[in-house]
């Protein structure tokens, strides 16, 4: 296959390739420290924490799967890539991107436990809980991309081999396909749909009942601190959901080439890198343990 990536900006190819590497290492630099951060400090060492350090490990992971490829394709000014590792792009790229959309719900029914029980805080969300959810969380995303990426290469693609895209995605496949693309297209909608929708129904419930039970706090200062907890989770939940749905969620005879490339850009590289400014930026337990560890070392 060729990827052709984003040939109307050949002529700022090495401007691209800057921006793209200063947030590439601003990712794995933020994700790495939220890592080392958790790790070091016994006070973080909460449910909350061990969800956000899977996430950081996922964003890590999911933003290496594409930009790496991406980064040498505009350097080197190669733009093939094997069938072979089109195939697994595809498939670890699916299967990142749907851990995170269960482990977002999985966050989300933390701070709802958390917020709603909080008397059975330690009770309900123990290791062996916490563990389970996390497990769940990334053998049912791997196994969503296993039906995703059988179903897109079961195809013959005869047409052509240039993707549309600067990584292996669904979407542009399809339109390389000959032959009938429903079945798929089927697969797309309904399983991933299903899977993604049904992560999403879930972040929301809990939602429903967090935002109900914070507007009963009688204090103003109690109510601000309980909604100050789930801010950063609601923004990133905004920000994934909102850009996976428009890339994903519609048929590919209204796939556009130009939307389709910028969406993916969106999520796969500049979420992953706003994430841990995001959940650390009003951090206050966060932001006090790194101020310990660099006092500690300076």
């Amino acid at each position: 296959f060729i990827l052709l990536g984003f040939p109307s900006l050949i002529s700022v190819q090495m401007i691209l390739f800057f921006v793209f590497l200063i947030f590439y290492m601003l990712t794995l630099s933020g994700n790495f420290l939220i890592l080392l951060v958790t790790l070091a400090t016994k006070l973080l060492h909460t449910p909350m924490y061990f969800f956000l350090c899977n996430l950081s490990v996922l964003e890590i992971l999911y933003t290496s799967v594409t930009t790496p490829k991406m980064l040498f394709n505009f350097i080197l000014k190669t733009t093939s890539i094997t069938f072979n590792d089109c195939v697994a792009q595809m498939y670890f790229f699916i299967a990142l991107g749907s851990i995170e959309c269960t482990l977002l719900a999985v966050m989300a029914y933390d701070r709802y436990v958390a917020i709603c029980n909080p008397l059975q805080y330690v009770l309900v969300m123990n290791t062996t809980t916490c563990i389970a959810l996390v497990c769940g969380s990334w053998i049912s995303g791997f196994l969503n991309s296993m039906v995703h990426t059988v179903s897109t290469f079961q195809l013959h693609f005869c047409s052509s081999n240039r993707i549309n895209q600067f990584f292996c995605d669904i979407p542009p496949l399809l339109k390389l396909a000959c032959g009938n693309t429903l079945p798929s297209e089927v697969v797309l909608f309904i399983v991933g749909g299903a899977y993604g929708f049904g992560s999403f129904l879930s972040t929301v419930i809990s939602y429903i009942h967090i935002i109900r039970t914070i507007l009963e706090i009688k204090s103003t200062e109690g109510r601000k601190k309980a909604f100050s907890t789930c801010t950063s989770h609601l923004t990133v939940v905004t920000l994934f959901y909102g850009t996976s749905f428009s890339a994903y969620l519609k048929p590919t005879s209204k796939y556009s080439s130009e939307e389709g490339k910028l969406v993916p850009v969106f999520y796969s590289v500049i979420t992953p890198m706003l994430n841990p400014i995001i959940y650390t930026l009003r951090n206050k337990e966060f932001k006090t343990a790194v101020k310990k560890i660099m006092r500690l070392r300076f």
